[in-house]
């Protein structure tokens, strides 16, 4: 496949890089390509459920070797972005997900508050309760700003399309009768971000994924070459429809030279 050179890659993991706990060896492949050709890259998952270094450790299950650095998820940008907002000052929060979004914000200063807090932040829960749906409603209503992690409704994994951290968002947006701002793919703002920790611009970068409503959708608002492989979510019939397409397109990433 012709294409022009990229100096650097935004790259999605479930369903891109792995399924689950199912490899995808063309991706494997793919990585040492990068490796080889000294290629920088940064592994862009909307997955907040995982610390840094747990998907440092289930990248190495699959065969492929990666620093935290290398590792951007909506939790540190969520991170990111409140600093940003509060002029580098941590505020409280609530929050309703697992422990990667814990660990980013409960390290960088931000405190917990389950009845006023200044942000309610909502990510993927597999300890979802009526009682954690209930405090966030309550505080939102209240007053506190309401953060969306992600919007990805399901996530691919060994057993097929599971629920996201979309839908656990989906839920308290019904509740509370209002959307929430979201951080995550396919939104900009993680991508700007995920830009700056590469030190490249947009159009040096390509953005891969398996998912057009994330993964492309975030290289078309941020004005990025995107490449969707077809090993996950998206299947080539649900793209057609789409009015804006990928700029490429393949089965497996074993199409794609470096």
């Amino acid at each position: 496949m012709n294409h022009k050179d990229y100096k650097g890659y935004l790259i999605d993991l479930d369903g891109t890089i792995y399924r689950g706990t199912e490899s995808i060896l063309e991706a494997t492949k793919f990585i040492k390509r990068l490796q080889d050709a000294q290629i920088p890259y940064l592994f862009l998952t909307n997955n907040t459920t995982r610390t840094r270094q747990m998907v440092v450790d289930k990248l190495a299950g699959h065969g492929i070797s990666a620093t935290i650095d290398q590792i951007y998820t909506p939790s540190l940008a969520t991170r990111d972005y409140l600093l940003a907002e509060n002029n580098g000052k941590p505020t409280t929060i609530y929050l309703v997900g697992e422990i990667g979004l814990y660990q980013a914000l409960l390290e960088a200063g931000f405190t917990l508050d389950n009845q006023h807090p200044d942000y309610v932040i909502v990510g993927l829960d597999s300890d979802l309760t009526y009682d954690k749906i209930k405090k966030a409603t309550l505080a939102i209503r209240s007053g506190s700003k309401f953060i969306g992690t992600n919007a990805d409704k399901n996530l691919p994994n060994e057993e097929g399309l599971v629920p996201g951290a979309g839908s656990v968002i989906a839920f308290v947006e019904a509740t509370v009768q209002k959307k929430a701002f979201y951080i995550g793919k396919p939104e900009r703002i993680i991508v700007d971000m995920a830009l700056q920790v590469l030190g490249l611009q947009k159009d040096d970068v390509l953005v891969v994924g398996d998912n057009y409503d994330t993964d492309i959708k975030a290289g078309i608002n941020s004005e990025m070459d995107s490449l969707l492989v077809y090993t996950g979510v998206s299947t080539k019939e649900q793209v057609k429809r789409h009015s804006i397409q990928p700029t490429y397109e393949i089965d497996s990433l074993d199409e794609w030279e470096v």
